[in-house]
């Protein structure tokens, strides 16, 4: 297998929101995402007491192999104990990359690229729609939460 030793480029995940994540103590949900690729690790702030915590935050990931999944876990902050796993997810940015290398310079935007649909090999809630939108590659999608009893997580990906 090729070894990349340089940056392919930045990926931009905008972490919009999560929507019915379990909770671990009703009155007391403490959210932040982890995403993982590779031994590169980002986190998104805490939000308190909220089942459908609202984060949008962007997280910039440098890019080095594409074949590695971006790995999405969603954690309940706990005080004195171990932070409890609430549920993760798992991705991958080839037909993004794909996309992203077609230099799509000369097309109106909002045009549609190429669409990823669901299947057991990733954890996608619905279709995912990879556009042309204001002179970038963007993806948008909602991740179904495994290891969990419910939730899903709300993201869009954007090169830069």
């Amino acid at each position: 297998m090729e070894k990349y030793m340089d940056n392919l480029g930045l990926l931009r995940i905008h972490v919009i929101r999560g929507i019915n994540l379990a909770a671990k103590d009703v009155t007391n949900s403490n959210h932040y995402i982890m995403l993982r690729m590779g031994k590169q690790k980002l986190k998104t702030r805490v939000v308190r007491k909220n089942v459908n915590p609202r984060w949008n935050e962007e997280l910039t990931l440098p890019i080095v192999d594409p074949s590695i999944p971006i790995k999405l876990q969603v954690f309940d902050k706990a005080t004195f104990i171990l932070d409890d796993k609430m549920g993760d997810a798992e991705f991958e940015v080839g037909p993004f990359l794909e996309a992203v290398r077609m230099q799509l310079h000369n097309i109106p935007s909002g045009t549609l690229i190429t669409n990823v649909k669901p299947s057991r090999q990733n954890c996608l809630a619905e279709e995912s729609d990879i556009v042309w939108e204001n002179g970038r590659v963007k993806q948008h999608m909602l991740l179904r939460l495994r290891n969990v009893e419910r939730g899903m997580v709300e993201l869009q990906l954007e090169w830069t």
